[in-house]
């Protein structure tokens, strides 16, 4: 998925990812910040900016700080599994080459 651009798209896009991850329906959280399950609906499709304090109860309903909403990037989990993938990768090719070079010794061996 593209990163977002503006800060619109990188509230929405934060707001309902963390939403999610709290297991929060759009009316819970709405019920929970004190907006309408409309305005916040607005506000994850990147359509309406809320004030600061709407900020704040939304962040609070779903215990995290305000910056977080605006964090534009990988999460951390998202960066320990890609590193994962890479060291994985790594350690295959390795095994690979070293097998290779394992066969093409032993044939040198018996010729």
């Amino acid at each position: 998925m593209d990163k977002p651009d503006n800060l619109k798209e990188i509230l929405s896009k934060n707001l309902r990812e963390n939403r999610r991850k709290c297991s929060l329906s759009q009316e819970k959280l709405a019920e929970k910040a004190g907006i309408s399950t409309q305005y916040l609906a607005m506000i994850e499709i990147a359509r309406k900016f809320p004030a600061s304090e709407v900020l704040e109860r939304l962040a609070g309903a779903m215990d995290i700080k305000v910056y977080e909403l605006f964090l534009v990037g990988h999460s951390p989990r998202e960066e320990l599994e890609r590193l994962e993938q890479s060291i994985v990768a790594n350690i295959e090719q390795v095994v690979r080459e070293t097998i290779q070079e394992t066969l093409t010794d032993d044939c040198k061996g018996k010729a």
